[in-house]
């Protein structure tokens, strides 16, 4: 009896030890993941950091320490390049390239995307399959033939000829996008619109398309994205100044004028601003869409 009353203590001690051991172990892994997290901050905002201080300097400074703040910030570095830029005809063409090419692609792809996923039949995975293929195809395949086609249809140098283009090549990875985001709606909505007399393009407008807004929104962030930053198309397809976009006015600052770190630095803040602020207009949303795709 002896024995068995002084186990007994050591054995209701096991749990506790366990239920110890546990919360170490969940400590321990929060912190790791805290300081992983604080860590990779670090990194993502370092270059930030240096950027923005280095055009704020000037070119002996820059060379000197550019982790260091400035002490004497010297803004006409921004002036210069807002001048050189041509800042605001290039961010207007910009944004029409951009907002353009973003309507077109998603009406389209949409239309596109619902049409395959509702209305099964042969031809339309031969279609789904087909734009599939188009995400394996680099860019730099099709530049000439592109390019060739634009010439024919005497869209070179125009707006109108960079939209089509930038939406030719992002409608592969948008319908897949909406294909597989409208894979998990269903569809007893746009039944129940068919059976209150919507047509079509009614039943698009008013139950598909309003279904799709956090998917439009992610979207929309990754062909702004693509579009405002890429120089390839605008540099073989526009050859005007007065239609020159933000990639091609820096390209052009850099190939024209001597420069150093504290006078390339500023055009690429100025370029990166309207990014970031397009950014804050869709947070919410885009995060609402990731939600919603993860959710379901």
């Amino acid at each position: 009896m002896a024995i068995t009353q002084a186990s007994e203590p050591s054995v209701r001690a096991l749990p506790r030890q366990g239920v110890r051991s546990g919360r170490i172990r969940r400590r321990i892994s929060t912190v790791t993941a805290s300081a992983l997290l604080v860590a990779f901050t670090l990194l993502t905002l370092l270059p930030i950091y240096i950027m923005v201080a280095v055009s704020l300097k000037t070119g002996a400074d820059s060379q000197v320490n550019p982790f260091a703040l400035p002490l004497h910030p010297q803004w006409q570095n921004y002036v210069d390049a807002f001048v050189n830029m041509n800042y605001p005809r290039s961010v207007m063409n910009t944004l029409i390239i951009t907002g353009g090419t973003a309507v077109l692609t998603i009406f389209t792809a949409s239309l596109a995307a619902w049409g395959i996923v509702r209305y099964t039949r042969k031809w339309t995975r031969t279609a789904y399959q087909i734009f599939v293929a188009g995400l394996t195809i680099p860019i730099f395949v099709v530049i000439t033939p592109l390019y060739q086609i634009m010439q024919q249809l005497h869209l070179l140098d125009s707006y109108l000829g960079v939209i089509l283009a930038y939406s030719a090549l992002t409608l592969p990875f948008a319908v897949f996008f909406y294909a597989g985001f409208l894979r998990t709606v269903p569809p007893e909505l746009e039944e129940a619109a068919a059976v209150d007399g919507c047509g079509i393009i009614r039943t698009y407008l008013r139950v598909v398309f309003p279904l799709l807004r956090p998917a439009t929104a992610t979207l929309s962030i990754f062909i702004v994205l693509q579009v405002w930053n890429d120089l390839i198309l605008p540099l073989i397809l526009l050859s005007s100044n007065d239609k020159q976009t933000v990639t091609l006015a820096v390209y052009a600052t850099i190939g024209t004028h001597s420069f150093s770190t504290s006078e390339l630095l500023p055009t690429l803040v100025l370029g990166v601003i309207p990014l970031f602020v397009v950014f804050l207009v869709l947070q919410k949303y885009v995060v609402a869409g990731i939600a919603v795709g993860s959710g379901k």
